[in-house]
């Protein structure tokens, strides 16, 4: 004889295991949806994300180069000088795999290298970028050279701190104050 107990354990067993079964179904049938929508070259949410990051970088960093221009008050006289100034200061493109200096080196040609070969690739790229920082270095100069001495102390003060990640990935980034901009 059954108890009224055993009914409802057995029925409450019964609906838990269903529901189980009914959400790895559903997992299974997204995680298929997903590695279909990846096979056929779906973009991923990833790559978008990343994008928006570049976008809203360069946003930020067009803002502090605007507020740059304005704090220092640059002339007519000096406008020439900043633009060529700006420009020096890009982040470098990344054109293509190992194709161009800053591109990221081609992982699959470096992996039939042997340990030498890759040590002497990395010194070509660390030289690769010292010229692009020496040609930075000789843009500064140009610009620096035509500022007052109000305008330099202003410089050295809002943007001659090259801080955190902002010269390794080729650009300046302000000094100073730490809000971010």
């Amino acid at each position: 004889m059954k108890t009224a107990n055993s009914t409802t354990l057995r029925k409450s067993l019964f609906v838990a295991l269903a529901a189980l079964s009914m959400g790895t179904a559903a997992l299974g049938a997204q995680a298929q949806t997903a590695s279909a929508a990846t096979a056929q070259g779906a973009p991923q949410a990833g790559r978008y994300a990343h994008a928006a990051n570049q976008e809203q970088r360069a946003a930020r960093a067009a803002a502090r180069t605007a507020r740059l221009h304005d704090d220092l008050k640059i002339t007519p006289a000096q406008e020439n000088a900043w633009n060529a100034f700006v420009a020096s200061m890009k982040p470098l493109a990344r054109t293509g795999k190992g194709a161009a200096q800053g591109a990221r080196p081609d992982r699959t040609a470096w992996a039939g290298l042997s340990a030498p070969q890759r040590m002497a690739k990395h010194i070509d790229m660390q030289k690769q970028r010292t010229a692009a920082m020496e040609q930075r270095l000789a843009s500064l100069n140009s610009f620096y050279a035509v500022l007052t001495p109000e305008q330099k102390k202003t410089f050295d003060d809002k943007a001659g701190h090259f801080k955190g990640r902002g010269m390794r990935h080729g650009g300046w980034q302000r000094g100073g104050d730490t809000a971010r901009g």
